[in-house]
């Protein structure tokens, strides 16, 4: 079974930097786009950043110039570094990964989220 484990949330300040972290695993045969999305409270889930398996990479306009997404397709990992967090990035942040799983067939998963809190 397909699971993605994200790790790293917390409390941190306004201004403050954090690293998200999302290791894959299970029966796979090839992991294609990855990305992470937040839910911020009282609204829909909203992607963050994506990386495709080539390493290009797209950002929402809300975090260009302080997020970071990277992946390791060896490790089966893709992290989120982000920079000058801000209070309304409050929010349940959630890896996601697009496969083929080992019996040929597509898939599209979520981790369970972790808390990001930002606040003095």
């Amino acid at each position: 079974q397909v699971q993605l484990a994200e790790s790293g949330g917390g409390l941190v300040q306004p201004g403050g930097p954090l690293r998200l972290s999302c290791v894959v695993s299970g029966p796979i045969l090839k992991m294609h786009d990855m990305g992470w999305y937040r839910r911020t409270p009282g609204n829909q889930r909203e992607v963050v950043a994506e990386i495709s398996d080539g390493g290009g990479t797209t950002y929402a306009d809300f975090v260009k110039g302080r997020f970071t997404i990277s992946r390791d397709n060896a490790k089966k990992t893709v992290d989120l570094n982000m920079d000058s967090l801000k209070p309304e990035d409050t929010a349940v942040y959630y890896c996601n990964a697009q496969l083929t799983n080992m019996d040929d067939t597509w898939g599209d998963y979520f981790g369970r989220g972790t808390q990001i809190t930002v606040s003095s």
